[in-house]
Parts: structure tokens; C-alpha cells; sequence
């Protein structure tokens, strides 16, 4: 009698893979969605800094910031570009539109107040798309820095004033 052997897999060998791949999954997901955010932050820093020094630029010329009180406009994107900016990032990475506050449109935003005519603000509303309830202290300029701890932290909006963050993760906290 001749034993013939079959070629495959069994359903138990087929259980356990599916087992593995399933433990892996559940453990590789969230740090890659975690990082994904982290990148979304870093990239959101990057279109506010570039906004903020074209903003600058702007200013160093004309000694006034083209006037803003909110969302980028099609008037404050021809005030700088193509001079100031080739291309001016319009959303932050989450899909909202980037605020823009100058002169004393400054003043109540984020607590600020006593704003000059050069003074400016540009601000992602973060992950969450809306107004964090934030204050700035001008005796603690960093104090709205911030390390990423939590997924919460996402939510925080990301802040410059006057060509500093304010408002954000400190430099080298993202891991990224």
C-alpha cells in the first residue's frame, strides 16, 4: 500500500499564522498612527514657519503686515506671493485653513493683548479643528511648549507669534 502525502498547510498551522499577524497588527498599528500624527505636527510647524517668515519678509519692506483677521485670504495670499513665497501652504496638515492674525487683530487671540502694528499670528487649530482655551503669558514666553505625552496632545493648536512658536511641542519631542 502506498501512503500518499498531501502538500499544504493545516487549519491549525493556518490559525496560529493568523494568530501571529493578528498580535502584530494589534501592536504596530497605533505607533504607526501615533507617528503619522507626529508628522502631521512637524509638517504643520514647517507651513506656519514658512507663512511667518514670508509674513516678515513682508513686513522688513513695507514696515506693516498686510492686514489678517483669520482665515488666509485670497487678498493676504497676493500680498505675498510670488515676493514673499512662491507658494503659500493654505491648510494645515489636517485640512484646516491656516489663522492669520496681524497688527492689533492680534489682540485677543490666545489671551494676547497690547499687540503693535508689526506684530502677527499664525495658528493651526490641531488635530481637533477648533480653538484650544490657551493662554499666552508674556512673562513665560515658553510656557505653551509642550512634549507629546498623550494622544490629546494632538488636539493642541500650534501657535507662532511675531516668528516664534508659542504654542507647541518643543523641539525634539515628537520623535521624529
Amino acid at each position: 500500500m502506498v501512503i500518499k502525502k498531501e502538500n499544504g498547510f493545516s487549519l491549525i498551522e493556518l490559525l496560529i499564522v493568523v494568530a501571529i499577524i493578528g498580535i502584530l497588527a494589534a501592536l504596530l498599528i497605533p505607533n504607526a498612527m501615533t507617528a503619522l500624527q507626529k508628522a502631521k505636527i512637524r509638517g504643520t510647524q514647517k507651513d506656519i514657519n514658512v507663512i511667518a517668515s514670508a509674513i516678515a519678509g513682508y513686513i522688513s519692506e513695507k514696515a506693516t503686515p498686510p492686514v489678517s483677521n483669520g482665515a488666509l485670504t485670497g487678498t493676504l495670499i497676493a500680498a505675498l506671493s510670488p515676493l514673499y513665497l512662491k507658494a503659500i501652504p493654505t491648510s494645515d496638515q489636517w485640512g484646516q485653513p491656516f489663522m492669520i492674525f496681524t497688527g492689533s487683530n492680534c489682540d485677543g487671540q490666545y489671551g494676547i493683548s497690547g499687540s503693535g502694528m508689526d506684530d502677527f499670528l499664525v495658528a493651526s487649530y490641531g488635530r481637533d479643528k477648533s480653538v484650544e482655551t490657551w493662554t499666552y503669558n508674556s512673562a513665560l514666553p515658553g510656557g505653551g511648549l509642550y512634549s507629546i505625552s498623550s494622544t490629546g496632545d494632538f488636539d493642541k493648536d500650534i501657535i507662532n507669534f511675531n516668528g516664534g512658536f508659542i504654542r507647541g511641542p518643543r523641539a525634539g519631542s515628537t520623535g521624529t
